[in-house]
């Protein structure tokens, strides 16, 4: 059966609270919403073929249809939280996506998941969005993709934009690129829906003119490393579904709260 969504991204080997590695990334917590979702559905990822031993079983034990690229080196994160708040310090910063590594990308919906700014250039994204609808994740719009501390900029190429159709912002990325979050910042970034989130105090959707905030049921107490990931691509399926702007994000919320209760009662 023919996946009708699709991720890409690099994947990453995330050490979160000093704990042992673990494999994240968008290709692996997207994963995770789409087999709640249980859509046909395809990951595309990319790591170093000295990581394939940890990072392809569990890809593959999510059971969707799988495709991994090498990379000259995959991405690595520590992250540690403090609540909902985290920080993150880059390890390492995985290999930029070219156009030809999505050409066999057959999904008509796709969720792009960077990792940071050099991941997907607006060349590869041009060639992604050929026929397709594009979600995006706004880190790669932010994060330098330089090692240490995580650091957003405001600077970045616009051109990205011009191939995106859904655009998922958190509050500290939206806050890095527009002078002020509001109607007028957001819609003037060209993009026709964007939702930015702000983790336990829900999201606001800017789509058709107009935005409109979603509420969200907090769930503390639970490891958060995903949820953005999580929430995009529930987005992208939900539109795919036929829902309008506003439904989506409902249900994307949603998918996350299922996705966090799990990690409550003990999942991972």
């Amino acid at each position: 059966m023919r996946a009708r969504v699709a991720v890409c991204g690099n994947v990453s080997i995330d050490e979160i609270d000093g704990g042992a590695p673990k494999v994240g990334g968008g290709p692996y917590h997207c994963g995770l919403g789409l087999r709640l979702l249980e859509r046909p559905s395809q990951i595309v990822a990319k790591c170093a073929p000295a990581d394939r031993p940890l990072v392809v079983p569990a890809l593959a034990a999510l059971g969707l249809y799988l495709r991994v690229l090498d990379a000259e080196r995959t991405a690595a994160f520590a992250l540690s939280y403090d609540g909902e708040t985290r920080t993150t310090e880059v390890r390492a910063v995985g290999d930029p996506w070219r156009p030809e590594d999505v050409g066999g990308i057959e999904a008509r919906w796709v969720h792009v998941a960077p990792l940071a700014q050099t991941d997907f250039p607006a060349d590869t994204l041009r060639e992604l969005a050929r026929g397709r609808s594009v979600s995006y994740d706004g880190q790669g719009l932010v994060r330098a993709a330089e090692p240490g501390p995580v650091r957003l900029v405001g600077e970045f190429d616009r051109r990205v934009l011009e191939h995106v159709s859904f655009l998922k912002l958190a509050e500290e990325e939206a806050a890095a690129i527009l002078p002020e979050i509001g109607d007028d910042a957001v819609f003037a970034l060209g993009v026709a829906e964007v939702v930015v989130t702000y983790g336990s105090r829900g999201s606001v959707v800017y789509a058709n003119g107009t935005s409109t905030p979603v509420p969200c049921h907090p769930i503390l107490g639970v490891d958060l490393t995903g949820c953005g990931d999580v929430f995009g691509v529930g987005y992208l399926v939900a539109r795919s579904d036929g829902l309008a702007p506003v439904a989506a994000a409902r249900r994307a919320t949603a998918l996350v709260s299922v996705l966090l209760s799990g990690r409550k009662r003990g999942g991972r």
